[in-house]
């Protein structure tokens, strides 16, 4: 299989690489992307030895080909920057695979422009389908492109469902949630909460904005979403649930009460693996077939049930009140158009806003709230018009600020 990495530097990047090594007859990278991570992105070159890398600019180009000719790179590849370099790497045509991994808008236009090829997607980009689900998904079955969920809890729910179209048997789905650092904290500690405190997630790891966006739950209201585009269920037949021990990831609910759920390592390495072998699957671990992963193993529930503070699975209700940010996910979902446009880029500022020590944590939904009230929803009608938007809803989410300074 021919893979493409989109965002090869982040931890869903490093995560594919890391099965790249583990079976090198199985994946060929044939083309790399990230932003400024040159260096990285050079021994990951030397490696793999793929025909094609893109970064964000030129500047990063000539140090990508700078760097790589202190290695002794022999046959670089061809490095190409911006925008323009990213779609040719979601385009590439020797890839059967597109891992879509960018964090953030920037991957939506490299990720319509695999879909507009007709590409298999492994999409870990879930702002892809948040702000752009309206333009994917159509033009996803015109092309005939394959989208396949990376986020741990729609890849589970994809395996239950044996795909993305749910039957009449289904009643609802069930995503769980971590609950993050912060989970049965009172508003008043909330308030004190430190920038180190919120990149500390207890099960995942992750960067700054999808680890600060699980510590305010604002990452599973953008999985709502996803989950609303992805198997075309509405918004009152899904529901999150906190699990702390993060080892249920989505559990599906039929109509005679049942329930079906996946169980499995806080490792995103399954669903990637998953992602890319669909139909099958790979042997991650260590049999005839091959070495397998290093350093993972599957479930130990007996040792599980026997760990100190672990013990037994809980499920609990989200506390709306103190994490506001999955009601505002659901409520933007639910209005459609550039809501959840909106939502994002504002949640996208507001998170480098905590992060700066600009505003507090519970800023953060409060700042995104206010950009969905000043700016109201529109039809979607297309990438400039979105991008326009999100432009637009960072430039509001800014001017707040000083409303909202500690």
């Amino acid at each position: 299989m021919k893979l493409a990495i989109l965002g090869a530097t982040g931890s869903i990047g490093r995560s594919a690489l890391d099965l790249a090594d583990a079976f090198p007859g199985r994946i060929e990278v044939t083309a790399l992307s990230c932003a400024r991570q040159v260096r990285v992105l050079a021994e990951y070159i030397m490696v793999h030895r793929p025909r094609l890398a893109a970064v964000a600019g030129p500047g990063e180009r000539r140090e990508l080909l700078d760097y790589l000719s202190e290695l002794g790179c022999v046959g670089p590849p061809e490095v190409l920057f911006g925008p323009e370099g990213y779609a040719a790497v979601a385009a590439d045509s020797e890839a059967d695979v597109v891992l879509s991994a960018i964090v953030g808008l920037a991957g939506l236009p490299p990720t319509l422009a695999a879909v507009e090829r007709g590409r298999k997607v492994a999409l870990a980009n879930k702002e892809s389908l948040v702000a752009g689900g309206e333009l994917l998904l159509p033009l996803a079955r015109r092309t005939g492109a394959e989208i396949i969920p990376v986020d741990s809890e729609h890849s589970a729910l994809f395996q239950l469902l044996g795909g993305l179209s749910c039957s009449g048997e289904v009643r609802r789905l069930i995503l769980t949630a971590s609950g993050g650092p912060f989970r049965g904290l009172s508003a008043e500690a909330l308030k004190k909460v430190t920038r180190e405190q919120a990149l500390a997630h207890p099960r995942w790891h992750m960067g700054p904005q999808v680890t600060c966006d699980s510590a305010t739950l604002m990452n599973k209201g953008l999985e709502l979403i996803e989950a609303h585009h992805l198997f075309g269920l509405p918004y009152d037949r899904l529901e999150v649930l906190v699990h702390p021990q993060s080892l249920v990831h989505a559990l599906v609910e039929y109509i005679d009460g049942t329930q079906s759920a996946v169980l499995s390592p806080a490792d995103m390495r399954l669903a990637i693996a998953y992602a890319l072998s669909h139909p099958g699957r790979w042997p991650l671990l260590s049999a005839r077939e091959g070495p397998g992963l290093a350093n993972f193993s599957p479930l130990d529930l007996p040792g599980f049930s026997s760990a100190e503070g672990l013990g037994h699975l809980t499920f609990e209700t989200p506390d709306h009140e103190n994490f506001p940010a999955l009601r505002l996910a659901e409520e933007a979902g639910r209005e459609g158009g550039t809501a959840p446009a909106i939502l994002i880029s504002a949640n996208e500022e507001a998170v480098k806003l905590f992060l700066a020590g600009a505003v507090g944590f519970l800023d953060i939904p409060r700042l995104v709230r206010r950009a969905l009230e000043e700016m109201p929803a529109e039809p979607l009608t297309g990438l400039e018009q979105l991008q326009a938007v999100c432009d637009e809803s960072r430039r509001l989410t800014k001017s707040f600020t000083l409303e909202f300074c500690r």
